[in-house]
C-alpha cells in the first residue's frame, strides 16, 4: 500500500477544517482548492483583490508550491478544476491557465459559483498531478 503524505504550509485553517493543502499517495498528488493567498501562502493577504487574472496567477503559484513540496511540478498536472464567481470574465482565468500550463493542457473544468470564502475572492483552483506524466 502506498504511503500517504500530507502537504501542509501551516495554514491556521487546515486543522479547523480538517484538510491538507495537498495529499500525495504513491505518484498521485491532489491539491485542494487554492486561492490567491500571498506567496508562500499567507492567510492574511489576498493578492489581486478584484482582478481575476492576478488571483488566478497567484493561485497557480500556490498550487505549484504545494506540488513542489510533494515532489511534483506543474508539468505533472493532469486535471484542474476552477470555481469562479463571474463567468463573464472567464477569459482572464483562461489567460492565466494557458500561461501556466501551455502545451501540458490538462483536462480542465470551470464552474461559476455564487461566492467563495470572502467577497474579494474571485477564483479557487484545484489540481491533480501524476508524478512523471509530464
Amino acid at each position: 500500500m502506498a504511503e500517504r503524505q500530507l502537504i501542509s504550509p501551516s495554514s491556521p485553517f487546515e486543522p479547523v477544517y480538517g484538510y491538507s493543502r495537498a495529499v500525495r499517495v504513491g505518484n498521485v498528488v491532489h491539491v485542494a482548492g487554492t486561492v490567491a493567498w500571498g506567496d508562500p501562502p499567507n492567510d492574511s493577504e489576498l493578492i489581486g483583490a478584484g482582478d481575476m487574472y492576478v488571483q488566478a496567477k497567484q493561485a497557480i503559484r500556490n498550487i505549484e508550491s504545494a506540488l513542489k513540496k510533494a515532489g511534483s511540478s506543474l508539468r505533472d498536472v493532469v486535471r484542474t478544476r476552477a470555481f469562479i464567481t463571474d463567468i463573464s470574465i472567464f477569459s482572464e482565468l483562461s489567460r492565466a491557465h494557458v500561461e501556466a500550463f501551455g502545451e501540458i493542457r490538462p483536462a480542465a473544468t470551470v464552474v461559476e459559483v455564487s461566492r467563495l470564502a470572502t467577497p474579494e475572492m474571485l477564483v479557487e483552483i484545484e489540481a491533480d498531478a501524476i508524478i512523471g506524466s509530464g
